[in-house]
């Protein structure tokens, strides 16, 4: 049974940062495309950053934002710097089975989200 658990968000001010983390369980950790989503109130989900064979970022975090994984904790890190208003959403983790482009891929698991908070 895959399981996703997040953690890590929080409230913080304009320039902060934060990491938040993602606990997997129940697949093959490295075959998967893994990724970090948001969604704001009254707004779309959108994709924030995935990683597979490559990385890949939505142009709004470039250079903000840092994905990665640990293997041997089963575990994926989404830091980020320089937080902006804007970035205030519920961020969730989401697996899928590899393929080409991890950041276009049609997710499958998720977790249930933690919620970021950036004030000006």
């Amino acid at each position: 049974q895959v399981q996703l658990v997040e953690s890590g968000g929080g409230s913080v001010q304009a320039g902060g940062s934060l990491r938040l983390s993602c606990s997997a369980s129940g697949f093959t950790y490295g075959s998967y495309c893994m990724g970090w989503f948001r969604q704001a109130p009254g707004k779309e989900r959108e994709g924030v950053a995935t990683l597979g064979f490559s990385t890949d970022y939505a142009d709004s975090v470039k250079g903000r934002f840092t994905i990665s994984q640990d293997n041997a904790k089963n575990t994926l890190y989404l830091q980020m710097n320089s937080l902006k208003p804007e970035d205030t959403a519920m961020y969730y983790c989401a697996a899928v089975r590899r393929g080409p482009v991890c950041f276009t891929r049609e997710y499958n698991y998720w977790g249930q989200g933690t919620q970021v908070t950036v004030s000006s």
